[in-house]
């Protein structure tokens, strides 16, 4: 039976799940979690919360899934050794350092990967599992087909969204709201700047990022049938009654196989932004995704049937059967709940009966009475000597002890084996003045002087390096060539990738640029060596350790982190920092040229996005896909400071060129070597100096 999982961003959030049918319930505790903004749990709420779910049946998933600075390693240690004693069911990461602390500290409890993995093919999949991960959440972007096709072929449980917010940018791929104001979404703080109004090269009250809420209501028997293990419900930031309705309607719509207009416009009103959409799911993409919220009054009746519904009683959840004995000697009473955990309770000695002595149908109906308690009679089995009696009132607390004790059981943790986590060797970095790499979008962007400059390394796309195989063969006498790959490939693009590799590795080339985890294996597979990309979301020494024994030759790491961070980061594969060039924020399935004109012309349009204070957003293609990357409008800049740079044990800093034209390349070449000041009107320091909040 697929597992409808809801979402808890409070207890009063957890109890609307749990009582309208939730099999299992994701919530955050303390500051390493995605939904900062919501209630969460502390230490001692955590502890009863899951006590609470186990006694219902309901398991619980901690939300472990933001990036951790090297700091904050003690107390996550502490999160996951206090979790696992609370008994919770399963971590949801995102870090692979987490990840592997997880696995240390922990290895009796399963471990998620995030959708803020950015999983999105088989081979992401793989990986995880490789990595100790018994499920992943799949990147909302994927149709149907992809989802069946990776549930066909998966070791390991696969989670999909069915219903809630959409994000523009694929999870873990988004840094639009830490550039903007510091609240990066990898830290569990996004301030959803999607949502905002941006126009195409001026401003306008329109809303090209913000997406309808997904719902897939109307495909449960579908995805069920794929293979798919659980169905994640969003809207840890959302009202409790909210969390009531989604989960009621999801839970009658899989016990029936169908869906009403009655629940359809429940859901409705629950919250939505100008309807739903599934055009993900169905693979139809475009301007009819998206959505704004409008505000409306309240529905009165709406709000006072959800709170009913967790408020005022328990719903019956665990079936429970009940085997009396009453005989001349006792009365007992066992209880015994679908994991065969039995409780037993004994009463007085029953009396003669002077009148209507007590039988058996009326013992049962006595015993049924469970109403305010989280169990449900299935049956009852009598084993009664005749002309007894027994009052009511002995029953009713043969039947309360019995229940009690059962809370008791079914609450009780069998605290797992918890260990320390292993001692993290600690490598120094590089101690002569770092490397220059440079990094091109377009094929005119590799110049005369960009050449006679012989950087350490020469990062071109790689469509670009398959277009011409003579210019490629070339190149490579005349440069170190890395390809880098789109951070974003499904798995019907897989073969095409593959084929591209090996042309390439025929030409002499070698070495990729990998910004994602599904992209490991099939560089391994055509026998290229792998540089680690900002998309990795490298932000801690254990997260470094993991890049070791993924065998990365170097990583970049993520440009979320401090200077401070970056120098005492363990340098345990050699690492790389953007120095120069405009940051991608966002990459998107939707072509957001396309949400302009209507029509992708992405290759002959490019175009930028402008809000409300007029900054400005070019956008790009994500090699020589239809997806999009929304980049910054001021350019990361540390090419006066390169002697700052220069003490933090990097191996290379690397020039990021986007839009600039040939001569603009040669300008910032040469500033390398002739350092110009820095224009804070059209440059930025990004967030290695003032952090995030």
């Amino acid at each position: 039976m697929i597992e409808l999982l809801a979402p808890a961003g409070s207890m009063e959030a957890l109890r609307a799940a749990v009582q309208n049918g939730a099999n299992a319930v994701y919530l955050g505790c303390g500051q390493f979690n995605a939904r900062q903004g919501a209630k969460n749990f502390t230490p001692q709420t955590l502890a009863e919360a899951v006590k609470y779910c186990h006694v219902r049946g309901v398991q619980v998933h901690l939300t472990l899934n933001t990036l951790v600075s090297d700091k904050e390693i003690p107390a996550v240690c502490e999160m996951i050794r206090h979790a696992a004693t609370c008994g919770v069911d399963a971590f949801i990461v995102q870090d692979l350092g987490v990840v592997q602390l997880c696995r240390q500290m922990a290895p009796g409890v399963p471990i998620h990967g995030s959708t803020q993995l950015t999983v999105h093919s088989l081979p992401g999949v793989l990986l995880c599992a490789a990595w100790g991960m018994s499920r992943v959440v799949l990147s909302r972007e994927l149709s149907r087909e992809e989802i069946a096709y990776i549930c066909q072929n998966s070791p390991i449980e696969i989670e999909v969204f069915a219903h809630g917010a959409l994000c523009m940018g694929y999870s873990g791929q988004c840094y639009l709201s830490a550039a903007i104001g510091g609240r990066s979404g990898n830290r569990g703080r996004c301030a959803q700047p999607c949502r905002q109004s941006y126009g195409y090269g001026r401003w306008e009250n329109k809303h090209p990022l913000s997406l309808k809420d997904n719902c897939l209501v109307h495909y449960l028997k579908y995805l069920q049938e794929m293979g798919v293990a659980s169905l994640k419900l969003e809207g840890r930031m959302k009202r409790p009654e909210y969390v009531a309705t989604v989960t009621r309607v999801y839970r009658e719509a899989l016990d029936s196989g169908n869906v009403t207009r009655a629940q359809e416009k429940e859901l409705l009103t629950a919250f939505n932004r100008q309807g739903f959409t599934d055009g993900y799911y169905a693979g139809r993409t475009g301007s009819h995704m998206f959505g704004i919220r409008e505000e409306k009054g309240e529905d009165p009746a709406w709000l006072k049937e959800a709170r009913a519904s967790y408020e005022t009683a328990e719903n019956g959840l665990v079936p429970v059967v009940f085997t009396a004995t009453v005989n001349s000697r006792t009365s007992a009473l066992s209880a015994t709940d679908p994991k065969g955990r039995t409780a037993t309770a004994t009463g007085p000695v029953p009396e003669v009966a002077r009148t209507a002595e007590l039988t058996a149908e009326a013992l049962s109906a006595r015993l049924s009475k469970t109403g305010g308690t989280p169990y449900v009679c299935a049956d009852v089995r009598c084993q009664m000597e005749p002309g007894l009696t027994l009052s009511a009132a002995a029953i009713n607390g043969l039947r309360r002890d019995v229940l009690n004790q059962l809370t008791a059981l079914r609450a009780r943790i069998d605290v797992p084996m918890v260990s320390r986590p292993r001692r993290l060797t600690h490598y120094e970095g590089n101690t002569r003045h770092p490397a220059l790499t440079v990094q091109v979008t377009t094929r005119e962007q590799i110049t005369g002087r960009l050449l006679k400059m012989a950087p350490a390394v020469l990062y071109v796309p790689l469509h670009l390096l398959t277009q011409d195989p003579a210019w490629t063969a070339e190149l490579a006498k005349r440069a170190h060539v890395c390809a880098v790959l789109p951070r974003i490939v499904h798995d019907g693009d897989m073969m095409k990738l593959k084929t591209r590799l090996r042309d390439l590795r025929d030409l002499g080339i070698r070495e990729a640029l990998a910004g994602n985890l599904g992209l490991l294996i099939p560089l391994r597979e055509c026998g290229f060596t792998i540089r680690g990309d900002f998309g990795l979301n490298l932000y801690n020494s254990q997260a470094m350790n993991a890049a070791r024994e993924l065998e990365l030759r170097s990583a970049c790491l993520s440009f979320e982190m401090t200077l401070p961070q970056v120098r005492d980061v363990s340098k345990a594969v050699p690492c790389e920092l953007l120095a120069y060039g405009r940051l991608p924020l966002m990459v998107t399935e939707n072509c957001l040229i396309k949400g302009r004109t209507g029509s992708c012309t992405c290759h002959l349009n490019p175009t930028k996005l402008t809000d409300k204070t007029g900054a400005e957003f070019p956008i790009i293609k994500d090699g020589d896909s239809c997806r999009s990357v929304l980049l910054n409008g001021k350019k990361l800049n540390w090419l006066d400071r390169q002697d700052d740079l220069a003490r933090l044990g990097l191996w290379a800093i690397r020039l990021y060129f986007t839009t600039e034209n040939p001569k603009e390349v040669d300008q910032v070449l040469s500033a390398t070597q002739r350092p110009v000041p820095f224009d804070p009107g059209t440059g930025t320091r990004g967030l290695y100096l003032r952090g995030l909040d």
